[in-house]
């Protein structure tokens, strides 16, 4: 009961700044790194040679992914106005309409309910959305290319990698207390 007035309070606008300018800065700082361990990648047959700058499917599949996490955390409205925040401050950063960022979104999460189902797990949905986005499928060897399912070994070293991308919402709420 003490920690939670130990908890320091930080204001929807402030979260939503935290978590787009980090989650921008590790993409930024990241994605060159994830290219060049998915290149390297020794289940494909060929590499796949994503580009260290073709970041942009990556970012909002993070986005989307990272989103998908807020209800879970968060009651009240403060999911909904937390979402809005982050949505306009990171159409603002990229350069794009609000509504149209909001739309990119709800399709890349409607995109992992597809290729995910019928697992609910959204981790895994986002690592198999980077699969599908970055059209990884024509790499593989010929078992999995024609099946036209990732390898099961790419997707678990995929699954790690993605796992240093997704916000601890969790860890995040034992040290804050998020306010109106």
């Amino acid at each position: 009961m003490l920690t939670l007035f130990r908890k320091k309070k930080l204001a929807e606008e402030k979260v939503a700044n935290v978590f787009v300018n980090t989650l921008l800065d590790l993409v930024d700082e990241g994605f060159p790194e994830v290219a060049a361990l998915i290149n390297e990648d020794p289940e494909f047959s060929i590499s796949p040679n994503i580009n260290a700058e073709d970041s942009d499917r990556f970012l909002l599949i993070m986005l989307a992914g990272n989103m998908k996490y807020i209800p879970d955390y968060f009651t009240n409205y403060q999911d909904f106005r937390l979402m809005d925040l982050i949505n306009r401050k990171m159409a603002l950063a990229l350069g794009v309409e609000a509504d149209a960022l909001k739309q990119t979104i709800s399709n890349y999460q409607s995109f992992f309910t597809r290729i995910n189902h019928p697992s609910k797990n959204t981790h895994y949905a986002m690592s198999k959305a980077v699969f599908y986005k970055y059209e990884l499928n024509d790499f593989q060897s010929e078992y999995f290319r024609n099946m036209k399912t990732p390898n099961p070994i790419f997707l678990k070293r995929l699954d790690d990698i993605v796992a240093h991308f997704i916000w601890d919402w969790e860890s995040f709420q034992n040290k804050f207390r998020v306010v109106e």
